[in-house]
């Protein structure tokens, strides 16, 4: 309780300000317990985890990424995650997906184009990291872990504010992007992290590559 009451002060998806504690409870208590660390270093490597973290499809299209993206311990991918037919580019493996409620089913439609049918799944065992958007996402969370139907709350498209919006009434609104949660993600559990298809206006001044001291 005194972990639910320091987080009540910030908006989510970092903290439960303006949830109620039950709602959140609920399905919080359904997740399951770890067994061992997120990433664990590859048996035969020097006990560094080395990550990719990839971004849009758009920007490394003719980049021919695809083995170099592949050869590191783990790929970090989020959205979209588009693979098939693009593999030279953006290479084909997963092993950690971010995404939210809200983008797992609007980018049916928004991807279409580019022959998006679901997020990725295979038999080795992907790691789903959902970003809870407000506590309509911890009801359907809820729902997931049970196997059930959604039962309660409304399923609605959120704003996500531009910075300056942040000195406005609606600042709780505001939060990093799915792409920028990732690497926050990654860097929190990998040695080395390189990411790709990420950009900036000044992109140029920074290396895409960060090793933790």
């Amino acid at each position: 309780m005194s972990e639910w009451n320091h987080l009540s002060h910030f908006s989510n998806p970092f903290g439960f300000m303006g949830y109620n504690y039950d709602d959140v409870m609920d399905s919080v208590k359904l997740i399951p317990k770890p067994k061992e660390p997120l990433l664990l270093p590859k048996p035969d490597g020097d006990g560094c985890v080395r990550c990719a973290v990839v971004g849009t499809v758009e920007i490394l299209s003719g980049s021919k990424k695809g083995v170099e993206i592949d050869g590191h311990d783990y790929v970090f991918r989020m959205n979209g995650a588009i693979t098939n037919g693009y593999e030279e580019h953006v290479g084909n493996k997963t092993s950690v997906y971010v995404h939210t409620a809200h983008s797992i089913t609007t980018l049916l439609y928004l991807l279409k184009k580019y022959g998006y049918k679901s997020g990725p799944h295979d038999e080795q065992g992907i790691k789903y990291v959902m970003i809870p958007e407000g506590v309509r996402d911890f009801q359907w969370l809820k729902a997931l872990l049970r196997g059930e139907k959604v039962s309660a709350g409304p399923y609605r498209n959120k704003l996500f504010l531009l910075s300056h919006n942040l000195k406005k009434t609606l600042w709780p609104l505001v939060r990093p992007t799915n792409g920028a949660f990732a690497l926050f993600l990654a860097l929190h559990t990998c040695d080395i992290v390189d990411a790709y298809g990420f950009m900036t206006d000044d992109y140029m001044k920074y290396s895409f590559t960060i090793h933790k001291p």
